[in-house]
């Protein structure tokens, strides 16, 4: 069970990390002007790099809005529930990365 545990953590403490590096992805894009193909201060348009939506950490989606991108991360392996797999949820503003655990 130890073992289990800290696979666990190390997957979650990951899933976390790659949800922090594509948010600041989608804030690059967010900063960067529409001339040299970003946002020009809107996230409208920006998608997940394709090597990142899924990594050995586990796989990523995102609902992009004009000033919030949310980001859920969903790890590979189980979670605290016991059934279902690591989840942590980025909320990603022009200024913030804001993870909260799901599972």
């Amino acid at each position: 069970n130890l073992a289990s545990t800290s696979a666990q953590s190390a997957n979650r403490d990951a899933v976390i990390a790659d949800l922090n590096n594509i948010g600041a992805f989608a804030q690059q894009y967010y900063r960067k002007p529409t001339t040299m193909g970003g946002g020009g201060n809107s996230f409208t348009g920006w998608t997940i790099p394709p090597n990142l939506t899924k990594t050995a950490n586990g796989t990523y989606t995102a609902t992009v809005g004009a000033t919030v991108v949310t980001i859920v991360g969903t790890g590979t392996e189980t979670g605290n529930d016991g059934k279902n797999k690591v989840k942590a949820t980025a909320v990603v503003t022009p200024t913030g990365i804001n993870v909260t655990i799901n599972n």
